[in-house]
């Protein structure tokens, strides 16, 4: 047996965004493409590995910190355009978030709300087809916090990486704004299904 090996995406069209400059998106990318570089390489080592072994249990242990750090970040990546768009999308989402919330914008207040409070992480927004609802989480680690079973619609990377190792926390406010403004909502509305 063998592990297909993941490729980088490319994300080369994310430049000029609004307020996110050309050097936040490259140097997020650089971290992005090393969780894949570390993703190929523990599935590498977990197949020479004897199982069980506890070299094989650490690598078995960290895997999912590593794969998610790949994977949600082509969820964000995914998600942004230059300059937001999606009136389509926005419409396809709308009609999801009844009862809980009373409108697009409503829920769009509550994601930053929630991005902007004090500490490291992600904010996800999931659609929950069971109950047809969605919810806002905070995921403080990349493998812990998730809601199993739930349709990840909507990430935002919180961590300091996304918007400048050297901004004050302050400026964190200013990023959540920035990135809202380049949202596909088109993408983020193919999520639900």
């Amino acid at each position: 047996m063998a592990y297909k090996e993941y490729t980088p995406k490319d994300y080369s069209q994310l430049k000029g965004l609004v307020g996110i400059t050309d050097e936040q998106i490259l140097a997020h990318l650089d971290l992005y493409k090393g969780y894949v570089r570390r993703v190929n390489s523990m599935l590498k080592t977990l197949q020479e590995l004897d199982p069980g072994s506890q070299a094989w249990q650490e690598e078995r242990r960290r895997l999912g910190w590593e794969f998610n750090g790949m994977r949600l970040h082509e969820v964000y990546f995914d998600q942004l355009m230059k300059g937001s768009g999606g009136a389509s999308g926005k419409q396809k989402i709308t009609s999801v978030l009844s009862p809980v919330f009373k409108n697009f914008d409503e829920w769009v207040k509550e994601l930053k709300s929630a991005a902007v409070i004090p500490g490291i992480g992600w904010v996800a927004g999931y659609l929950d087809k069971l109950t047809g609802q969605m919810i806002t989480v905070w995921v403080n680690e990349h493998d812990q916090g998730h809601l199993a079973g739930l349709q990840l619609v909507f990430i935002l990377d919180v961590f300091e990486h996304a918007y400048g190792r050297y901004l004050p926390f302050t400026e964190r406010k200013k990023y959540v704004e920035d990135y809202f403004e380049n949202v596909n909502w088109d993408i983020v509305a193919q999520r639900l299904g």
